[in-house]
């Protein structure tokens, strides 16, 4: 009882799988529509001024490919950096007139993102793969 009611993490591993899950998951639902309609999203896809094409790559990679790799654990702490960008735009740019309850979800995922950078990806990652073999072999 006082290991449940303590300030120790129970599980950071656990949590960090878990984290990176519904993350990486809901990052893919909101980038693979934009790739998947590119013709619909890009007419009118330009939010800092960088083109339709490039604004809505840049989008797709931070939303759709980080979300893949945010998922499975694969460069986490760099694969989170697009994704902050990417929801710091939306959030300060794309909504900056809205109301926060419009805003609020990329302010939750910029949120994860900085959380995501600090805990890492655990070792249920493919990064704790890499880089146990890269110690074991000296580096």
């Amino acid at each position: 009882m006082k290991r449940l009611l303590g300030p120790e993490p129970l599980n950071k591993n656990l949590a960090a799988l878990l984290l990176r899950s519904l993350s990486g998951g809901l990052m893919i639902m909101h980038g693979l529509p934009k790739m998947q309609n590119y013709d619909q999203y890009v007419t009118d896809f330009n939010p800092i001024g960088l083109g339709n094409d490039v604004s809505l790559s840049l989008a797709i990679f931070g939303e759709l490919i980080c979300g893949i790799f945010i998922l499975l654990g694969f460069l986490t702490r760099l694969s989170v950096i697009p994704m902050l960008i990417t929801m710091v735009v939306a959030f300060f740019v794309v909504h900056a007139a809205d109301e926060f309850m419009v805003k609020e979800l990329s302010f939750v995922y910029m949120i994860l993102a900085v959380v995501l950078f600090f805990l890492g990806s655990g070792k249920y990652s493919v990064d704790a793969i890499l880089f146990r073999k890269k110690e074991h072999a000296g580096y």
